[in-house]
């Protein structure tokens, strides 16, 4: 079941990265950003109340604070890539923020199998291939340094996310929202904006912040189930660009060249790999 959550998050998280990117070509990094987070604080605090659930201590906070906080940056580091740059480049660079948690969980003693190994190199070999030919061409740097930024933070706020979900995966996911939204009201009031946002973009905005949020608790989830296995659920959980690359082939009509098809081929192949022997 680690394994499935896994690669939910892996799924809704895509999901939510591409119509968050289109977003982004609407409206700010910023405002998008905070929208999507404050309508995804309602929605988890309503599921907070309803389910009240029972913790030892107060550590889970402090984990969901940081995560928080590393995820908005994040995400407004990587909207705004996506705004300015090609999805098939930005996402599969951002996802290599897999390799932070990774290498934690190595640090800390974490020693998966040959077979894991093997499916785990595989997968993310898959990602970077998914990103094409496209990274030797002319490129903007801005939204690969970007993209970058954006793949170190998502890297913690992984770890982090992993941290906390051991107590518990909503009351962390709820502790991330409520920090990052703090944030942006702060942001608000000092700037007496919102934005820009209209009521008929609130919908929409609210689908990609609960998206997001939902792929949160699934990958937080799926840690708690996995245990120690921080590197098999942390590259599982990054193969978000895949469906980002999917979606913008189907919707956006991006072009996926041959070495992108292999990505994504290998990609699929190492997440199945890595399912054999979790």
């Amino acid at each position: 079941m680690g394994i499935v959550f896994a690669l939910l998050s892996s799924l809704t998280w895509g999901t939510s990265d591409f119509f968050g990117g289109l977003a982004t070509r609407a409206r700010s990094a910023a405002a998008v950003t905070g929208w999507s987070q404050a309508c995804a604080f309602v929605v988890v605090s309503v599921a907070v109340l309803l389910v009240r659930p029972e913790v030892s201590g107060w550590s889970w906070l402090v984990y969901a604070a940081a995560a928080g906080l590393c995820g908005v940056a994040g995400l407004l580091c990587f909207y705004t890539a996506l705004a300015q740059g090609t999805m098939g480049v930005v996402s599969p660079i951002a996802s290599m923020g897999a390799l932070v948690p990774v290498g934690i969980g190595l640090a800390m003693g974490e020693r998966p199998g040959a077979v894991t190994w093997l499916g785990v190199v595989v997968a993310l070999v898959g990602v970077v291939l998914a990103s094409g030919p496209e990274l030797s061409g002319a490129v903007s740097p801005r939204p690969v340094l970007l993209a970058v930024a954006s793949a170190l933070f998502f890297g913690f706020t992984l770890f982090l996310l992993n941290r906390g979900a051991q107590a518990s995966p909503l009351l962390t996911v709820w502790g991330m929202r409520a920090a990052s939204v703090t944030i942006f009201v702060g942001a608000a009031l000092v700037l007496r904006s919102v934005g820009g946002v209209g009521t008929r973009e609130v919908p929409g905005l609210a689908a990609i912040g609960v998206g997001d949020l939902a792929a949160n608790f699934f990958f937080g989830t799926a840690s708690r189930i996995a245990g120690d296995s921080l590197a098999v659920v942390t590259v599982l959980g990054s193969l978000y660009p895949v469906m980002t690359i999917l979606l913008a082939r189907a919707i956006l009509g991006e072009r996926l060249r041959r070495v992108q098809q292999a990505g994504v081929l290998l990609a699929l192949v190492g997440a199945a790999v890595i399912s054999l022997r979790p």
